[in-house]
């Protein structure tokens, strides 16, 4: 929120400087994000008046003006107007303007890339004609970045006056960033009524006299919703006049609230909203047939809103509807934004004003399902205070007719309608629960203090405070809401330093689990680059490469595309290869760390946890293009299945996982495996499937991505190193060449290796060398009884007895077993036996 300072002193004026006005304000929550000044130092800017302006002898853009600027600027020293060459297309004979004298300072050009040195005014010739001066422009002023022509000033500008004084340029914008339970200070009183409970200062609460109606005129209004709307009042005024201009004090309030000034009634109900925190709605009176109807929304109903955008409604947003004939026309957005088909214009000469109060909850999130927000949104999705509608609504209209009133404007009465207003329930403080949570001692007295400066009705008791909320406190609703209020009053600058009273002790990881940031950096020590990306994912990228027909779904997605949450972490990574890939990259290695969410009905609510929806934590990769970086010592070659699969293997080491061929939706059906630790499935790992690579426009010149998906759970859990002493005896090593079929799997031929019945002297084994037969070698496959379809399989032997040396008796006794267990589980033989 935006306002100047001059504005919020004139409710309240505590002896404070601007800074310290600041950081009192910051301490109480409200934090001052920034101060900077109205406008730029400048100096010798005075209020002219141009008396002539003729066309300059020997420049057609040119015209040579005679200025006014009182008797204190003389030219060369004689009494009389000054002679100014001004080339403003709006240089124009009896306006008043900004005249920058000889010898004012005007603010540098473009001080971001100058030296920030003031720009001086001397005497000067344009073209033949000498110049004492120059008339200036809002944009020569750092004013605005209007260059349009001539800043034309007001007709009662007295002629002379610096300009600093005249628009009162001495001043400060704040601009707070405030909480969500700060709304009742989402206006310059509201700013200015804290302001008065933290100093002492008096807040100087203007007087709202009644206007006294002159007709009986009443527009019908029914609230058929009251859920929607507790209140809502509402007053004609005929006949104004609609093109009145908007006075220069509260164009320049406006303007210095951020917001642009529009028409005079427009203007009119934005300044009593930044003033009092109050969004109202004008409808020109002609354009409403029948009177007004407060109701929900149904769906299909369209509405064309005042910033152009047409919007289709349904039953969850509240509507003003036109009555008329029973057809009920949408005409506003309740709360958040009016309709364009009874906004007012220079025809409107009739007018009702409206104030509400729209129930928070009812408000809360509906201009976001259309893509924009407003400030009368974000004020009554956060509580706008119930109480003052027909005030605020006297107020406006004595606006109107100081403004856009003429001898034939009338009034009517104000109508107000109440179905519901918040019921404010007492809230109790304990004072000793107070001085615990505080971390400091507070008295009684202290409390009571604190909450009557806040406005706020308290009873006392022994110990215990009841506090009444008043109507424009939304967030007071459980004592720790009036704790945060008594501290933030007192100061937290009062909170003594003591050193934690709690032990402090660490938390010891076991040693059988590593971090996750200890997996993040094994996994980029590898060659892959973190990636983070969101949690909600395009509904295709679950369906096609997750296999998830019923996502979650977002009830308020960022963007339309993004409208459902991941149960997967490979769509993420494949559009990471298509944003890389589009960049010219050729090698790519990516991975996330991140959870994904699935619907599991036995998962119930906690403080880790939403009921229904699982949460696990993934780790999941992506490899592209070369093996290896580019280089002279080895061929380039593309990353394949077994690359990635070593990859995974030094993740899980000392850890043996086991690789099993299975089937993944967004992976190859023949290059696909899923991951095995302990008997327990810990993911998926193969190459991206062929369909997906051309529905994602993913090139496969240097093949096709692998991708991987591994349970982190598993990825974190180690064997603790056990100590072993140095064998004795020395290793034996046996080779074996094995006959088996082509269909034999490389793990099946393992396990049944190592689980022959050796006695524990068979202490690993490991493949080698692969030969299968083809046309130039088939008289050799022939002579080692090799089929067609049978490959041979070298396998080395590593036998171990710590015990006794082995001899080579007891080393053919283990191979004689491991042969027999082969044969039996995979029918293999022993090559040329």
């Amino acid at each position: 929120m935006q306002f100047p300072e001059s504005w919020l002193r004139e409710f309240c004026n505590p002896d404070l400087s601007t800074q310290a006005l600041a950081d009192l304000l910051t301490m109480s929550g409200m934090e001052v994000e920034e101060l900077r000044p109205v406008a730029p130092p400048f100096s010798g800017i005075v209020v002219a008046e141009i008396l002539t302006a003729d066309q300059h002898p020997n420049a057609d853009r040119l015209r040579v003006c005679t200025v006014d600027a009182g008797p204190h600027f003389k030219m060369d020293g004689k009494d009389g107007p000054l002679q100014i060459v001004c080339g403003a297309p709006n240089a124009r004979a009896g306006i008043k303007v900004p005249l920058a004298t000889v010898g004012a300072e005007l603010p540098p050009a473009d001080p971001a890339n100058g030296d920030g040195k003031p720009f001086v005014i001397g005497k000067g010739k344009l073209r033949g004609v000498e110049s004492f001066g120059m008339l200036c422009s809002a944009r020569e002023l750092k004013l605005s970045e209007d260059h349009g022509g001539l800043l034309e000033l007001p007709a009662d500008a007295p002629v002379g006056q610096d300009i600093r004084e005249f628009l009162k340029l001495d001043d400060t914008l704040f601009t707070l960033k405030l909480t969500p339970n700060l709304g009742h200070c989402l206006s310059v009183y509201g700013v200015a009524r804290e302001v008065a409970a933290l100093t002492g200062a008096p807040l100087k609460s203007p007087a709202i006299p009644p206007v006294q109606p002159q007709l009986d005129t009443k527009l019908p209004v029914r609230i058929e919703a009251p859920d929607l709307c507790g209140r809502f009042s509402g007053r004609v005024v005929k006949g104004i006049d609609p093109k009145a201009p908007t006075p220069q004090w509260m164009v320049d309030r406006l303007a210095r609230c951020g917001q642009r000034s529009v028409s005079a009634l427009v203007d009119i109900s934005n300044y009593v909203m930044f003033e009092f925190g109050r969004p109202t709605h004008i409808f020109d009176l002609d354009k409403i047939h029948g009177g007004l109807v407060v109701r929900w929304g149904r769906a299909g109903e369209t509405l064309k809103l005042l910033n152009g955008n047409t919007i289709t409604l349904d039953e969850q947003v509240g509507v003003i509807a036109d009555a008329h004939a029973g057809s009920q026309t949408v005409e506003s957005l309740a709360g958040i934004m009016g309709g364009d088909a009874t906004a007012v214009g220079d025809d409107t000469r009739n007018v009702y004003v409206e104030a509400a109060f729209w129930w928070p909850e009812a408000v809360a999130g509906r201009s976001r399902r259309f893509n924009f927000s407003t400030d009368a949104g974000h004020r009554f999705e956060r509580g706008v205070d119930a109480a003052l509608t027909v005030e605020h609504i006297e107020h406006i209209t004595a606006l109107i007719l100081q403004i856009c009133g003429n001898a034939t404007t009338v009034v009517g009465p104000v109508d107000d309608q109440v179905t519901r207003l918040p019921q404010r329930a007492p809230v109790r403080l304990r004072v000793e629960r107070a001085s615990k949570v505080i971390g400091m001692p507070v008295s009684q007295a202290q409390c009571v203090e604190v909450l009557q400066r806040l406005g706020l009705q308290v009873e006392e008791a022994p110990g215990v405070l009841t506090v009444t909320p008043p109507s424009w406190r939304f967030d007071l609703q459980i004592e720790e809401d009036l704790i945060e209020d008594v501290i933030r009053i007192i100061g937290f600058d009062q909170l003594p330093l003591v050193p934690p009273q709690a032990p402090v002790t660490s938390r010891v990881r076991p040693e059988s689990q590593r971090s996750s940031h200890a997996v993040r950096r094994q996994v980029a020590a590898l060659g892959y680059q973190e990636t983070i990306n969101f949690s909600f994912v395009e509904e295709r990228w679950e369906r096609e490469l997750a296999g998830n027909e019923q996502p979650i779904r977002l009830l308020n997605p960022i963007a339309a595309p993004l409208a459902v949450m991941r149960s997967s972490l490979i769509g993420s990574l494949i559009q990471v290869l298509r944003h890389n890939q589009a960049r010219r990259a050729n090698r790519v290695r990516v991975f996330e760390l991140g959870r994904v969410f699935m619907r599991d009905a036995s998962v119930p609510t906690s403080e880790h946890s939403v009921v229904g929806v699982h949460q696990p934590l993934r780790l999941g990769g992506l490899a592209w293009g070369p093996a290896d970086g580019q280089q002279w010592g080895v061929s380039e070659r593309p990353v394949d299945f077994f690359d990635v699969k070593g990859d995974i293997e030094t993740l899980l080491a000392p850890r043996a996982a086991r690789f099993v061929a299975d089937s993944h939706p967004a992976m190859h059906p023949g290059r696909c495996a899923r991951v095995e630790l302990d008997g327990q499935v810990i993911g998926h790992v193969g190459e991206l499937h062929p369909r997906w690579c051309q529905a994602y426009e993913l090139p496969v010149g240097h093949g096709a991505p692998v991708v991987f998906e591994l349970d982190v759970p598993a990825l974190l859990a180690r064997d603790v190193p056990a100590y072993v002493p140095v064998p004795k005896q020395q290793v034996v090593t046996r080779d074996i060449a094995l006959i088996v079929r082509e269909d034999v799997r490389h793990d099946a031929l393992m396990s049944a290796i190592l689980a022959a019945p050796t006695g524990g002297v068979l202490r690993g084994a490991r493949l080698f060398d692969v030969y299968r037969p083809n046309a130039t070698n088939a008289a050799a496959a022939a002579s080692n009884s090799l089929g067609a379809d049978e490959r041979s399989l070298a396998i080395r032997l590593e036998l171990l007895d710590e015990r006794a040396a082995l001899t080579d008796e007891r080393s053919d006794e283990v191979v004689r077993a491991v042969l027999d267990a082969a044969q039996q589980a995979v029918g293999a033989r022993l090559r040329g036996g």
